[in-house]
């Protein structure tokens, strides 16, 4: 019995004895913590409370060279409810009017709202959603109703605030105006203008601290911010919506007729090397078409008879070559190593010289031209392509540029029919814009300018940064050669490959270009282009169409295909954007075409854009929005716009009224 109880006893000592160690750990523990990692832990426990918040600052505009909206930010509003922090007394003294302002203003009952407040506070929920996406007058409004006037605390509002962008011209230039778009990792995707000048539009981003509620809820502390954001720059750019228009529009219409899938269409300012329009359509699954994808600045392809311009240039800078020089096109087929070149025309054009070569796209005469002048050595062809800067990217802001290739001899892969090949723009890859700036640079005498897509950085009123022109290389040619072939070019249009697009009303200049694309793939698959110059005598404006892939039973040429639309650019521009000095170059004595050059500007000369869809836009944002297009707006009741006077897409004027039914 003794022996029972003593062992006994030994277990009870031995559990106080742990119990006792136990609470010394325990002690050393909290001592440690309190003493030693106390700010670390106090540290952590305010991070899980508290976090500030990032508050996206509002992008700067996006304008056209006349001060019209390419993009822009508009703020929106949600307001949340926290019903815990109010009183009893504020509750009930204000539930009833606030009820019934929520109901006149977003359209529910007033019993909906009162219903959703009470069942609210009482689950003590203190993150409830109100309202989404209210514009700023809403916003100014819903904080004056009873109740939440009282502020965060007392009132229970709850403010949270982001920014949509809006692009007045919808879907047209959709591609060259771009975005800005950052995923969840962190990684941005940047397009177009909004991308190539995201670190003038960004600003910079505020923080605003909040306190967390409850699971994945965070709700302000206060209405007011940290660090307050600080909106970003406005970029004014050099295209013009006008000729964005015109531009769009034409290709759209070629593209539809010949089923094509996908082209592009640039025109820059010659002495500049502003890009004036853009335009870039895709070809989706329904036959509709949209922009797609940048073709002019990232697809590097074979460009076909558009290089013999600069296989011409080269000849004559390297005068193996001569502008009267006879060459023997033998009835329109020549063969190299077993491989054959054909002209177009069946039976070729006889003997003829090197500049009626070029006007008629001979493709004989530029291989035996290009061959026999530099067989002996083709790396003198190759490098004066390369001083001609061919090799190189532009450089250009927007993101994407295609790389240009131009085989040199010493490749790998040169052989014997790279260098005819290369006579006619076969195994050479350029991008559009690359081949534009090379036509752009002949039309101004051999100066060969940087595109360039933006004018001026400005914040309001205040200049910040202002772009010039950048050359490139002051002189790719020779005056002379500059000239001689400005001429054929000229005359390509008068009595050449192209003299289906020859008007006496006005004067072109510029080279058409058919060639097979995928041809590993299967025959029958062109790429259509024109590149070109007008006026003529005095060139302001550059342009390149180029159309891939068009249904070759309607037709693949490229003065068939693309010269069309240039035609339909040059034509409208001439007439519909006319400025005093180029009224002289017109030489219009025709009185019909005076007459229609009449109608055209007063019919153009007051158009901005297209009117864009603000149906569910709050008032506020569309009034706006539309004030900044020169609209001036009436609107009719308050809350969302229901319904516009002028639809969506229609041609809008200056100082135009435009009414707006509201909600």
């Amino acid at each position: 019995m003794a022996t029972t109880e003593k062992s006994i006893l030994n277990r009870m000592y031995f559990v106080a004895g742990c119990l006792f160690i136990f609470a010394i750990a325990v002690g050393v523990k909290l001592l440690n913590i309190q003493f030693v990692h106390g700010d670390y832990y106090k540290e952590l426990a305010e991070d899980r409370t508290f976090k500030s918040f990032k508050i996206p600052a509002n992008r700067g505009n996006l304008y056209d060279v006349n001060g019209n909206l390419l993009a822009t930010s508009v703020p929106k509003y949600d307001i949340r409810f926290d019903a815990v922090t109010v009183s009893d007394k504020n509750f009930e003294a204000n539930i009833g009017p606030l009820s019934e302002s929520l109901s006149k203003m977003l359209g529910q009952p007033a019993s909906y709202y009162s219903q959703k407040l009470r069942t609210a506070r009482a689950n003590k929920q203190r993150y409830v959603l109100i309202a989404r996406n209210l514009g700023y007058s809403q916003y100014m409004k819903i904080r004056e109703f009873p109740m939440f006037n009282l502020g965060a605390y007392k009132g229970g509002m709850i403010t949270e605030q982001s920014t949509v962008r809006e692009h007045p011209l919808g879907k047209m230039g959709e591609r060259t105006v771009g975005y800005e778009r950052r995923d969840e990792n962190g990684y941005f995707t940047r397009v177009g203008l909004e991308g190539a000048f995201s670190n003038y539009l960004r600003g910079t981003d505020g923080r605003r601290l909040k306190q967390k509620i409850a699971k994945g809820q965070w709700k302000p502390i206060s209405d007011n911010n940290e660090m307050e954001p600080k909106d970003g720059y406005d970029v004014i750019s050099t295209i013009d919506v006008n000729i964005q228009d015109i531009a769009h529009h034409s290709l759209l219409r070629q593209l539809e007729y010949f089923e094509a899938e996908h082209g592009t269409v640039v025109v820059m300012e010659t002495k500049t090397g502003e890009i004036k329009a853009m335009s870039n359509l895709g070809r989706t699954k329904d036959g509709t078409y949209f922009e797609k994808r940048n073709y002019a600045v990232y697809e590097s392809h074979e460009p076909g008879s558009t290089f013999k311009l600069m296989a011409m240039v080269a000849a004559l800078e390297d005068k193996v070559v001569d502008t009267s020089q006879i060459i023997d096109t033998e009835k329109g087929v020549v063969r190299f190593y077993g491989r054959a070149v054909r002209d177009s025309r069946h039976g070729g054009y006889g003997k003829i010289s090197a500049a009626r070569a070029f006007e008629l796209s001979s493709n004989t005469a530029f291989t035996k031209m290009i061959t026999e002048g530099y067989k002996n050595d083709p790396s003198k062809f190759v490098d004066r392509l390369y001083d001609m800067g061919l090799n190189q990217k532009i450089g250009l802001e927007i993101k994407g540029e295609g790389s240009p290739r131009v085989p040199h001899p010493q490749d790998k892969n040169w052989n014997g029919l790279s260098l005819p090949w290369m006579a006619f723009g076969y195994g050479v890859s350029l991008t559009p814009l690359q081949t534009l700036t090379f036509y752009n640079a002949i039309a101004n005498d051999g100066e060969m300018i940087k595109p360039r897509f933006i004018k001026a950085v400005k914040d309001r009123d205040k200049s910040i940064l202002t772009m010039e022109k950048q050359v490139m290389n002051p002189s790719i040619c020779s005056p002379e050669t500059a000239k001689k072939v400005r001429e054929m070019m000229k005359n390509t249009v008068e009595r050449g490959t192209a003299e289906n697009i020859y008007t006496e009303n006005f004067s072109m200049a510029g080279k058409t270009g058919t060639c097979q694309t995928e041809y590993w793939i299967e025959p029958g698959r062109y790429i259509a282009s024109f590149a070109g110059y007008f006026p003529a005598e005095d060139p302001k404006y550059s342009c390149i169409v180029v159309i891939h892939k068009p249904n070759r039973r309607k037709g693949y040429y490229g003065n068939i295909v693309a010269a069309p639309v240039f035609k339909d650019i040059a034509r409208k521009i001439y007439t519909d954007t006319p400025v005093m000095d180029e009224l002289e170059s017109l030489e219009v004595e025709d009185p019909e075409v005076k007459e229609d050059f009449e109608q055209y500007y007063a019919k153009i000369s007051n158009e901005k854009l297209l009117m864009p869809d603000v149906t569910g836009m709050p008032a506020m944002d569309a009034v706006s929005l539309l004030e900044n297009l020169g609209l001036e707006v009436r609107i009719h009741g308050e809350g969302i716009v229901k319904r516009q006077s002028v639809s969506a897409g229609q041609k809008i004027k200056n100082k135009q009224s435009v009414n707006l039914e509201l909600s």
